[in-house]
């Protein structure tokens, strides 16, 4: 009886487990989704809402590492400086994968369509959940 009360409880957790795995990966999937609208709305305030606002922010783009939130959005601004600049985005998820339990990885693909040229790449989320909240530390895309 004991046997079969700890293999219950051990088949508990396991399920209770992957229940919550599963529920942050569709936390994360929803986070890139509210991204693609707000960045889709011309509104980057909106869009940075997913990253951690703190100066150790890392976005590392095609000219080397950039730190904090506030320079994130300062490089954004200037290099998408309206709506026909900035386009439309899609996000094409390749890997979401939890590597601990404050810890997410996100790789994928961009693209922008625009009417002054379509742009496209890659990149490597690092997500970390801080405060019960899952937010982008570190950006490398390219």
């Amino acid at each position: 009886m004991q046997n079969l009360l700890f293999i219950f409880l051990l088949s508990f957790l396991g399920n209770a487990a992957n229940a919550q795995k599963i529920t942050d990966d569709l936390l994360i999937k929803n986070i890139l989704s509210k991204q693609t609208t707000a960045w889709n709305d011309g509104d980057l305030e909106k869009f940075m809402d997913s990253y951690w606002r703190n100066d150790s922010l890392m976005f590392i783009g095609k000219n080397g590492p950039t730190y904090g939130w506030e320079n994130t959005l300062k490089n954004y601004k200037k290099g998408y400086p309206d709506i026909n600049t900035m386009g439309k985005l899609d996000f094409t998820l390749i890997d979401v994968k939890r590597l601990s339990p404050e810890y997410f990885s996100v790789v994928g693909k961009w693209h922008l369509k625009r009417a002054v040229g379509d742009i496209g790449g890659t990149f490597t989320l690092l997500f970390k959940k801080i405060k019960k909240q899952w937010l982008i530390i570190q950006d490398h895309s390219s």
